[in-house]
């Protein structure tokens, strides 16, 4: 049975990984009315795996006899100047969610809940990983962004993305 502050979390949890979902659906939209494919593409996969993220959490909360409480989420933003605030944006918001699973891996070892730490070991390499994508593509943006033909091969680059299921949890 998880302690009652840890289901709490993970339940905040949950809402935060719709919220991410939410949010990288809002800026593959943006990349479509830009023309973009390949930016569409790339922030769709990223809203799949965000809900994969988010069932991965539910899974665990009602495995470990805990209840979901789903919350409203907060309507993401709908308009980026470029591909490049977008990827600001999206890095600012890994390093959000990055803080998030720390907090709940603290909580987890404070309350000798071992079994939620070892879980929340994969989001904490997953954060590793998150991060370092925003941060590659927010540099790629920044140095293709005023170059055309640098902003068509970035493109071409992004829609190359495909979704896999993480090896967390496969459906």
């Amino acid at each position: 049975m998880l302690d009652p502050k840890m289901e709490k979390a993970i339940n905040a949890q949950i809402n935060a990984e719709h919220y991410s979902a939410f949010l990288y659906l809002a800026m593959a939209a943006q990349f479509a009315d830009l023309g973009l494919a390949g930016g569409q593409q790339w922030m769709t996969t990223q809203y799949k795996e965000e809900l994969v993220h988010a069932q991965v959490f539910f899974d665990y909360l009602i495995e470990r006899g805990g209840r979901a409480k789903l919350e409203a989420l907060a309507k993401p933003g709908t308009k980026w100047a470029s591909g490049t605030k977008m990827f600001e944006d999206a890095y600012a918001h890994e390093q959000k969610v990055t803080s998030l699973i720390h907090d709940m891996a603290s909580l987890a070892l404070e309350l000798k809940d071992h079994a939620t730490y070892n879980f929340l070991q994969w989001f904490i390499a997953e954060q590793v990983e998150e991060e370092s994508t925003a941060s590659d593509m927010l540099q790629k943006f920044t140095m293709a962004e005023e170059h055309p033909a640098g902003l068509y091969q970035l493109d071409k680059e992004l829609g190359a993305r495909v979704f896999a299921s993480p090896s967390i949890y496969a459906w």
